[in-house]
């Protein structure tokens, strides 16, 4: 069965906020995504105050796959669906780069292990949201839980012929 996969491109809002601290100045989160992608440039200050600056930080493509589709579930029955962003801090030009966004749960957690990454999650916009849960209705195949049975080794073997009854066990009576 071939995989079916959908993208689209969304813009992501981020912050710099300025802290308080001995060892950085500031910190970075994601704000929001939009559901379409503005006109404007990367990096484009979209709001000033005395202790944050709101950044569009660009677009980004939201894929989803068919072999994702229960992850997506979830995500969307939860109540409150929520997007994945991935921000990398760069060398040179704008201070971090946007990476990966995602509306899988599972690889979204998975982003949070890199340790060195801006990760954040924000609130899943509807009409996002109905894009991909009219993935999921259309790709989603629930597949059966089978329990893999371990192979015997030759203890077990051996356990099981002592344990047999005897009239089981090799040699006869």
């Amino acid at each position: 069965m071939a995989m079916t996969e959908a993208s689209r491109q969304v813009g992501v809002v981020v912050r710099r906020r300025s802290i308080d601290n001995p060892w950085i100045d500031h910190m970075w989160a994601p704000v929001m995504v939009l559901d379409e992608t503005p006109a404007a440039a990367p990096w484009t200050v979209l709001s000033s105050e005395a202790d944050a600056t709101v950044f569009y930080a660009g677009s980004a493509s939201l894929d989803l796959f068919s072999s994702d589709t229960a992850n997506y579930r979830d995500n969307l029955a939860d109540g409150e669906p929520r997007i994945w962003i991935a921000l990398r801090r760069q060398d040179g030009g704008p201070e971090l780069e946007l990476t990966k966004i995602t509306a899988d749960p599972t690889e979204g957690e998975a982003m949070f292990e890199s340790g060195c990454d801006v990760i954040g999650t924000v609130p899943m916009p509807s009409e996002i949201a109905s894009w991909v849960a009219t993935f999921v209705d259309q790709f989603h195949v629930e597949r059966v839980f089978h329990k893999r049975k371990r192979d015997r080794t030759s203890e077990d073997r051996k356990r099981e012929a002592s344990e047999a009854p005897p009239d089981r066990r090799k040699g006869g009576a």
